[in-house]
């Protein structure tokens, strides 16, 4: 087994390499963000709510599309942290050209937890994809409370852990551990998603760049598997409070199987004939004033 700086390392060169084709896919994102359009769905809008003069971190922020418009139609002052070098020159680039504030870091985000003067914010965001690379669930529970001031909250918005024990092969067989934190190999890197979700993450498949050659990531990522109890435990052990909590059986976005079908407002459901079962959750902490 790879220690945990070789998994850093594998995973931040994944990133790169398949950053670089997600973002073949899209538009002029500056100019979609200046002319008033989001990339963030009903539910972490509804979340985050008014945050106008308040600070947020959100973390695992990959290109900050998310992050620029929290600062945008919710008014927080934002600060984005991605291990992806790549991510965060698209966030700055961003940024920079959309006219947004928005401020962005790259950095091994348990290296960053464990710096000594870490900011202090009135909102830690994190959403779509970011528990699974995380290799020390309770370590990231510490860091998420040592972020918050007192009284401020911590809004998650995350694919169900349930919905990764099936293999990528269509069969829908249960293949993974949704728990425990069990490490999965990946030689086949992190994938093209955004690709093979079309206009559910793409958005506006008439702006988007027409991208059909295959692809293939030449660098091993490795996830981990944490059930809900996992990350609900991470975070309670370190007293924060839990507010909300709650299912959806559906993916914003997202189709990790191409049978899945897609409704109104880009969600994506299990096909027709397979039981119904959470595809996503929202989950709220704050942290006590005293």
């Amino acid at each position: 087994m790879p220690d945990l700086q070789e998994i850093h390392e594998a995973n931040r060169r994944s990133w790169n390499h398949a950053t670089a084709r997600h973002n073949d896919h899209k538009w002029d994102q500056a100019a979609s963000l200046r002319s008033g359009e989001s990339t963030l769905f009903p539910e972490e809008s509804d979340l985050l709510g008014d945050l106008s003069g308040k600070s947020l971190v959100h973390l695992q922020c990959n290109c900050g599309q998310d992050s620029l418009s929290i600062a945008k139609h919710l008014g927080a002052h934002v600060l984005g942290v991605d291990m992806s070098e790549e991510a965060i020159s698209v966030a700055e680039s961003l940024a920079e050209t959309s006219g947004i504030k928005g401020s962005f870091i790259r950095a091994n985000l348990f290296d960053w937890f464990a710096q000594p003067e870490l900011p202090t914010v009135d909102v830690v965001f994190s959403s779509y994809g970011a528990i699974p690379w995380l290799f020390d669930i309770k370590k990231w529970g510490r860091g998420v409370e040592r972020l918050l001031k007192p009284g401020g909250r911590f809004v998650l918005v995350e694919f169900h852990p349930l919905f990764f024990i099936f293999d990528d092969e269509g069969a829908w067989k249960p293949t993974f551990d949704c728990m425990g934190g069990a490490m999965v190999e990946d030689v086949d890197g992190v994938g093209d998603y955004v690709g093979d979700s079309g206009p559910g993450l793409i958005g506006n498949a008439d702006k988007a760049a027409v991208v059909t050659t295959p692809y293939e990531n030449p660098h091993v990522a490795y996830s981990f598997s944490w059930g809900l109890g996992d990350v609900i435990g991470a975070l309670l052990q370190t007293g924060l409070r839990v507010t909300h909590l709650q299912e959806y059986p559906y993916c914003n976005g997202w189709r990790p199987f191409p049978e899945m079908i897609e409704k109104e407002g880009r969600q994506i459901y299990l096909p027709e004939g397979l039981p119904k079962m959470p595809l996503m959750y929202s989950l709220v902490c704050e942290k006590p004033l005293f």
